[in-house]
């Protein structure tokens, strides 16, 4: 199966075990399906009516003024199967039905305020805060589209497939001559002939296909306004009078252009996060994931951090989490490292493994000092520098006056730091 289709169907990527998947953390922005479909509307794509409930005082007003012969009640979290999902509560089913604006009401009220459990949350379920409120329409057949940046084309590229509705890496192992791959320009609309290429593909008719072609120029607009990785609509969808709308839409966003999507990047949903040392990490640049181990490990660099992780296995210890501080740390950002790593009640122990290529170990070491100074660190602390101003940075925690275990290697520290529990 083609890493581009893999690439399509993945909409969030979370690590849970580093160990396991030797990656390093990655975070992107998701928004939620109201807030995506909103941004849609915005760049005039059709979607369906929408209203979002919050159990406020308002909610009851709004769904009087929203008239449709029937509703779509969806819980809105961050994650799949929501329809087949059970809230803590013990009420069934994150996505209902209904043609009665009283049964709306009731509806929001079971979700909100619950967490719902489905096969993609924590066992724990996700708080459902908003219920979106939407339009149902008569759906007579379902297409597939994804725009996005593919290495290996060098640019964006739109995938298409008639079989909508459906999970699409299946469609390409089981069907693949229902994928269809353009590659894009970057700097161009999409030609004319190339979009009703497309939507003859996707198998529309008649007036629809100008319809459909019109939509997937919008798409390819918002996807490059909005600095997007990725727009997967799944279905785009034909209705029973000839609309063409996205029904369902996942929006990825490239964290590198925060700094001029300010107002999309505002509406990530941070409280959904399973860890909330993660959240308050990012805030900082800094990489967290939380493990089951009782040492601490604060490091510079993915593939140092799993070294480091791997060789206290080695030496009959257990890392208790993942922590990067990245190329270009700064004092405040170990101190806020220090913080995070002594909030885990778990960790009895902490363990430094720096390379200062692009990092000063000198800027490592007071950050070290001053943090646990500040945070009367009381656990053991051994620490590994190597590389730029090393020396400097050696002199620093020798004359800190802190119970600091310095090392020679990484073998050395992570020695250092089984023993010391």
């Amino acid at each position: 199966m083609s890493l581009l289709i893999r690439a399509a169907s993945t909409t969030r990527q979370l690590i849970h075990k580093l160990p396991a998947l030797q990656q390093q953390q990655v975070r992107h922005l998701n928004l939620l399906e109201f807030q995506s479909k909103d941004l849609l509307q915005k760049y005039g794509v059709a979607i369906q009516q929408f209203k979002v409930l919050d159990n406020s005082k308002t909610d009851e007003q709004v769904v009087q003024k929203f008239d449709c012969p029937e509703y779509v009640v969806k819980a809105q979290i961050l994650a799949g199967g929501r329809g087949k999902g059970t809230f803590d509560n013990g009420f069934k089913g994150g996505v209902h039905i209904t043609s009665n604006k009283s049964e709306v009401l009731s509806l929001s009220k079971q979700m909100i305020g619950n967490r719902l459990i489905t096969k993609q949350t924590p066992k724990s379920g996700i708080l459902v805060n908003k219920v979106m409120v939407a339009r149902s329409v008569n759906i007579t057949r379902e297409t597939y589209l994804c725009i996005l940046l593919d290495r290996e084309h060098n640019g964006p590229v739109l995938i298409a497939s008639p079989a909508g509705g459906m999970d699409i890496e299946a469609v390409a192992e089981e069907t693949p001559e229902k994928i269809k791959t353009v590659p894009l320009d970057i700097a161009k609309p999409i030609p004319e002939s190339v979009l009703l290429d497309v939507a003859k593909f996707l198998e529309f008719k008649g007036d629809a296909v100008k319809r459909c072609a019109d939509e997937i120029q919008k798409l390819y607009t918002l996807f490059k306004s909005v600095d997007a990785v990725q727009i997967e609509i799944n279905p785009l969808a034909e209705t029973d009078n000839g609309e063409v709308i996205s029904v369902d839409a996942k929006l990825n966003f490239d964290d590198n252009a925060q700094f001029r999507q300010k107002p999309i990047f505002d509406m990530d949903v941070t409280e959904e996060e399973s860890d909330p040392r993660e959240v308050e990490a990012a805030k900082y640049n800094l990489n967290y994931v939380a493990m089951d181990g009782n040492i601490g490990c604060l490091v510079n660099g993915a593939g140092l951090a799993m070294a480091t992780m791997d060789i206290i296995k080695l030496n009959g210890g257990d890392p208790a989490n993942f922590l990067d501080v990245g190329g270009g740390v700064k004092e405040d950002q170990v101190a806020k490292a220090f913080e995070i790593l002594t909030s885990d009640p778990k960790v009895k122990g902490i363990l430094v493994n720096v390379f200062g290529g692009i990092v000063n170990c000198a800027t490592i070491a007071n950050g070290i000092v001053a943090a646990s100074k500040k945070l009367q660190l009381n656990v053991p602390l051994v620490v590994r520098l190597e590389g730029t101003n090393v020396n400097q940075a050696r002199e620093i925690l020798k004359n800190s006056g802190l119970p600091i275990q310095t090392a020679s290697d990484l073998d050395d520290a992570a020695q250092k730091a089984v023993a010391a529990l």
